[in-house]
């Protein structure tokens, strides 16, 4: 036989008994997937945002697949029409949940806060959050670096050029909570889009400090008063170290709380914050 046969011979035997090898170890180690973890993930957006709080969509997709009830179990980027298809693919009542959307704890654009300093070294507000207190008095304001805005999946935000805060697009928002991840000073928050108005109203302000300093650090600072709180009859309004908070989910959206505010703090919506300061 000649050496080319020969050749052609060993390499043949070998290919097969290679391709046996690897058929015999796929068969020993093969895991199965129920195919409904497919369906379910092509239904979803695919950002793996971890908004759902799972790792990933796949992961989301293989709860939900293996899961008895959707209770407790939801996709906010893919919205309620997203998960009423999954309800129907698994056979399951998807759950109702409201709609969050990102609202900035913080008002004070570059005409509200005077600068004190000013930071010379790389943009990025977790870098400026762990080598000073900020460009103003206020410690607990937007640094305005953007850092939520590159980390958003959806492409719903921006920072505001005549403010420097950051700006959420409503209908873009889908609630995923990666901005809120992002923010070191924790600024970001998730709230409830008021169904039949479309708004939140939400206190546009972090500072938990009392005093005359607060007055001069920030025009729209909140002094913690109570006005608000007293004029809330829905009881949606409570004081948290001299800060007012707002329950969406107690919120009636009927605005005594926006008209008494002595300082502006409170603003019925995040756009409110960008046309007031523009």
């Amino acid at each position: 036989m000649s050496i080319f046969w020969l050749t052609i011979l060993i390499l043949g035997v070998t290919g097969l008994l290679a391709a046996v090898v690897l058929y015999a170890v796929a068969k020993k180690f093969y895991v199965y997937e129920d195919p409904r973890i497919a369906e379910v993930e092509a239904l979803l957006p695919g950002a793996n945002c971890g908004g759902c709080g799972f790792k990933g969509c796949h992961d989301f997709a293989a709860a939900c697949a293996g899961a008895s009830s959707l209770e407790g179990i939801n996709c906010p980027s893919a919205g309620k029409a997203g998960m009423d298809a999954i309800g129907i693919l698994l056979g399951l009542k998807a759950s109702a949940r409201n709609r969050r959307v990102a609202t900035l704890a913080c008002g004070g654009g570059c005409d509200r806060r005077r600068p004190t300093s000013e930071y010379s070294g790389l943009r990025s507000c977790a870098i400026e959050a762990a080598v000073y207190a900020g460009p103003t008095d206020c410690p607990y304001g937007c640094l305005g670096c953007g850092d939520c805005v590159k980390a958003c999946p959806h492409d719903a935000m921006r920072i505001n050029a005549a403010t420097g805060l950051p700006e959420v697009d409503f209908s873009k928002c889908v609630g995923c909570g990666v901005c809120v991840k992002a923010c070191p000073r924790g600024l970001m928050h998730l709230c409830e889009l008021h169904q039949a108005h479309h708004t939140v109203v939400h206190v546009a302000c972090s500072n938990h400090d009392r005093g005359p300093g607060v007055l001069k650090a920030c025009d729209v600072s909140c002094i913690g008063c109570g006005k608000c709180m007293k004029a809330c009859e829905s009881k949606a309004i409570s004081i948290d170290r001299f800060c007012a908070r707002v329950d969406a989910s107690e919120c009636t959206r009927c605005g005594k709380c926006v008209e008494v505010c002595p300082r502006g703090s409170i603003l019925v919506d995040q756009i409110a914050v960008y046309q007031r300061q523009s």
